[in-house]
């Protein structure tokens, strides 16, 4: 279902020419990673609910978390640019073609990509010197940090900084970005005199709004506190909502309340229905 819903919004996107905007753009990676977060976990987590004995090897966990950890610091970044976008296009409208140019958005997705990889390679090299000596059980239904570090038999205090440093500097910087970008939109907002320039203004980001809050409230409740035994059963549950529930409610956060996305559907059957009548009436 979440990979379903994802693939239609990016396919939606991509097939809608009045989509081609900066603000989709960041949408269809936003579904992207959604769906590479979902089939990181999900498959290995439906596997084990059938399996009596359930079991990873140890390069098989640090990979799961790899992936599972570039993806989320990735996203980070990438709500934090779509509410930099937003900015520009309420508070600077006439600017926004130049502030928010074709190149500068693949930069920016880019360096997202990068930029996460690498906040997650700095935390897999310290994993990686740890000492595991059993028994090995991990209380979860995935490979993360938090449970990886309970299990270790090595100090793992320079990892717990590390583990902190990385969620102060894209979890807390990201979501200040995302303050100021809305602080600016507010005001911008509260300037508009009309209410249906109002609402409008305020649709736009509304759907942005309630992403951000589930995703950095989940995610921030994990990463920020240390890694103690009688913590895990809320990571447990807290985890599975930002990698498994989140990604299925985007598309429908970002479709629901959008009249360009129910535009674009309308325009979508129309056009098929065309290309069936036209077939029908050929045979």
């Amino acid at each position: 279902m979440t990979v379903s819903w994802n693939v239609g919004l990016i396919t939606l996107i991509r097939m809608d020419s009045h989509l081609h905007t900066p603000m989709y753009f960041f949408l269809s990676n936003l579904s992207l990673l959604d769906i590479c977060y979902v089939s990181t976990v999900a498959p290995r987590m439906l596997l084990d609910f059938f399996k009596k004995h359930k079991s990873i090897s140890f390069m098989g966990c640090t990979m799961q978390y790899f992936f599972f950890s570039s993806l989320g610091l990735t996203e980070c970044c990438l709500l934090a640019a779509m509410a930099y976008d937003r900015y520009a296009a309420i508070c600077n409208p006439l600017l926004y073609t130049a502030f928010m140019s074709p190149t500068l958005c693949v930069q920016t997705v880019v360096g997202a990509y990068i930029t996460g990889i690498f906040g997650s390679l700095i935390q897999l090299c310290a994993l990686l010197r740890l000492d595991f000596c059993g028994p090995n059980v991990i209380n979860h239904f995935f490979c993360d940090l938090p449970q990886l570090l309970v299990l270790s038999c090595s100090d793992t205090f320079f990892l717990q900084v590390i583990k902190f440093v990385i969620a102060v500097v894209f979890g807390v910087a990201s979501l200040l970005i995302i303050m100021i970008s809305y602080g600016y939109i507010i005001a911008t907002i509260l300037k508009i005199s009309s209410i249906e320039g109002r609402s409008k203004a305020f649709n736009t980001c509304a759907s942005h709004l309630t992403t951000v809050t589930l995703f950095f409230g989940s995610g921030l409740f994990v990463y920020m506190h240390p890694s103690i035994d009688n913590s895990l059963s809320y990571d447990k549950m807290t985890s599975v909502f930002y990698t498994v529930v989140i990604p299925m409610l985007n598309p429908l956060i970002y479709s629901l309340r959008n009249k360009e996305i129910k535009d674009a559907l309308k325009r979508c059957k129309k056009r098929m229905f065309s290309h069936c009548h036209s077939y029908l009436k050929i045979w």
